[in-house]
């Protein structure tokens, strides 16, 4: 069905408005009708190719909260009653698990937005253009192109046999199938798998073409968020980085690193930059980043009448606030509660060296006045707050666990809450670990409500990047590292380190790593304890979506599921199985639409 939606899709795009009611099924040509006849009908016609990231199935919600922050055990579900998302946790998928088929569903959908947008282009130009427009057109062509290349990316990085090493090896295996145009019949969506070097080829071509047909367009106010240039460019280096190119790696990313004019973001806006401040917006390190209007559209999030117009991420992985009573017990989230909190083990591998708190009676509570937030009857044992708030002073974990993570008692949330005030109330544990010992309760604070309820708005308010300068700094670093050129990617790293401590990104400081396998802030990590690539690809870019490719082309799993040991919404340990997981299968419903995948699912499942 979703085949022929996409023709019936093709058919009216193609060929305009029609009044003719019996023309309502696919055809085996499309029309050479009225549409588009002006610019601004192209742009129309691009936009959902912008507008899908939003989908259910990708961005707007599943994708984040429900499988990867599980899968990369950066979250730890409370509620275990879906299943695909426990499967998600276990790292071991069905072929009809929910999340996948319903990414595989959305990332072909962008991917075939942009085939319509590309022949639309082509259209217009042959038949309405005026002179001198062609410039504007190729601007359109080199963001279809941009973004079909970044959905690619995606399928082949969550659905491909296996990841193209140095010297070609598995350039052979079993990408994903590949539609460069729009399907004119029911025969011309059935379509095999590519090889892995034939999806990679693809995408970088793509990438390519959309440089230069980008080439010196410089976006207006109003336009900030489309694709430029440097998008192509960066995603292009992070596809040969991903491939093991290490020579086109470097040579791509260190164009970006050098023409781009893009740099690290200060810490103080960086600290600020994930939660919704419109000043930090499409910022000095930003190369692509998905916009959020602050306007759900009447509708709860991706859901309703307009199911792009926002993302809604943030109710699942909400922080909470204590009670009214100023208790633990009862406390409340700031979205949708009892989903997903911070699996403990992320709070000691950012370098935090406490063991666990305990409570004890407040000494300054008046018992003349209720118990509130602002005067509960027990707090945080003194002793520990003392030592909690010296680990930050003195930045003896890395400061970046502040910027990821909120910590109970000691960060103060300033919400909007009852009649219109707003409050300074304290985190809090979870309601559902109040008075569990042996458990840290830390909540998200990157991509999360901090000054809002979510149910009260049923909307996120940030945007999204997906391509970031701290993300080319660590991928040119492993390049070099894989050159052959250790010094260089050791520096690049240490750039990155340093502004997370506040420092000048391009002079040596005190924090630097002094070799490739120095130690980590990570504590008793066998992972990332002495590798300070991995670990600042971690660290750094922790909650945003990038940790799980990482794991799967460096095959961490075991070592991760050995790290992690056991999550919340599983009654077994953490295991991972290398013959199979890595890969996420081929959905069912694929081999129930399309013939010619018959036979071509990913190993072992």
């Amino acid at each position: 069905m979703n085949k022929i939606y996409i023709i019936i899709l093709a058919v009216i795009v193609m060929s305009g408005c029609k009044k003719d009611p019996v023309v309502v099924g696919p055809s085996d040509k499309v029309s050479t009708g009225s549409f588009p006849k002006s610019l601004n009908d192209l742009n129309t016609i691009l936009n959902p190719a912008y507008g899908n990231l939003k989908s259910i199935g990708l961005y707007g919600f599943e994708l984040m909260p429900k499988a990867l922050e599980n899968s990369v055990h950066a979250g730890d579900a409370q509620y275990n009653g879906d299943a695909a998302w426990n499967e998600m946790t276990a790292n071991n998928l069905s072929v009809n698990n929910g999340k996948s088929q319903n990414a595989w569903a959305a990332l072909y959908a962008g991917a075939g937005a942009c085939n319509i947008t590309l022949e639309a282009a082509d259209f217009y130009e042959k038949n309405y253009a005026p002179a001198g427009q062609k410039a504007d057109i190729d601007a359109v062509r080199g963001q279809a192109k941009f973004m079909r290349a970044f959905y690619y990316f995606q399928l082949e990085t969550l659905f491909g046999e296996a990841y193209i090493k140095a010297g070609g090896v598995n350039e052979g295996k079993m990408g994903v199938p590949i539609y460069t145009e729009v399907p004119k019949n029911v025969e011309s969506t059935q379509q095999g798998r590519a090889s892995t070097k034939q999806v990679w080829d693809f995408i970088k071509q793509d990438l390519k073409d959309a440089a230069v047909l980008l080439d010196n367009k410089v976006w207006g106010a109003s336009e900030i968020g489309r694709a430029t240039e440097w998008s192509a460019k960066a995603l292009l280096g992070k596809a040969y980085v991903f491939t093991e190119d290490w020579a086109n790696a470097k040579t791509t990313l260190l164009d970006v690193i050098n023409n781009s004019g893009k740099t690290l973001m200060p810490y103080a806006k960086y600290k600020d930059a994930f939660n919704g401040n419109t000043a930090n917006e499409f910022n000095e390190e930003s190369l692509f980043e998905m916009n959020i209007d602050g306007d759900n559209k009447g509708n709860y999030g991706p859901w309703g009448n307009n199911p792009n117009a926002t993302t809604l991420n943030g109710v699942i992985w909400s922080p909470y606030i204590l009670s009214l009573t100023g208790t633990e017990t009862g406390s409340r989230p700031l979205g949708y509660g009892g989903n997903l909190g911070v699996h403990d083990k992320n709070v000691t591998r950012f370098g935090y060296p406490l063991g666990y708190y305990t409570l004890v009676n407040n000494p300054a509570f008046d018992s003349s006045k209720p118990p509130t937030p602002a005067n509960p009857a027990m707090i945080m044992d003194p002793a520990y707050r003392t030592a909690a708030t010296a680990v930050r002073t003195n930045k003896t974990a890395d400061p970046r666990l502040y910027v990821n993570l909120v910590q109970p008692w000691l960060d103060v949330l300033n919400i909007n809450w009852e009649n219109g005030a707003f409050q300074n109330i304290p985190v809090s544990k979870p309601d559902y670990l109040a008075g569990a010992p042996n458990t840290y309760g830390w909540g998200f604070r990157k991509y999360a409500a901090i000054d809002y309820h979510l149910n009260m708005v049923n909307y996120d308010k940030w945007n999204w990047y997906f391509l970031r300068m701290a993300d080319v700094y660590l991928l040119y670093a492993e390049a070099s590292i894989g050159s052959g050129d250790g010094g260089t990617g050791l520096e690049y790293i240490n750039k990155v380190r340093r502004r997370a401590y506040s420092l000048p990104i391009n002079s040596a400081s005190a924090r630097d790593y002094t070799s490739l396998t120095a130690a980590t802030p990570a504590i008793n990590d066998p992972v990332l304890g002495t590798n300070p690539l991995r670990y600042e690809r971690w660290a750094e870019l922790f909650h945003e979506g990038h940790w799980w490719f990482d794991v799967c082309r460096w095959r961490l799993g075991p070592q991760e599921a050995a790290f992690y040991g056991t999550a919340r919404n599983l009654s077994t340990p953490l295991t991972f199985n290398e013959a199979k997981s890595y890969s996420w299968p081929i959905p069912l419903t694929e081999f129930n639409a399309n013939a010619k995948i018959a036979g071509q699912q990913n190993p072992n499942y």
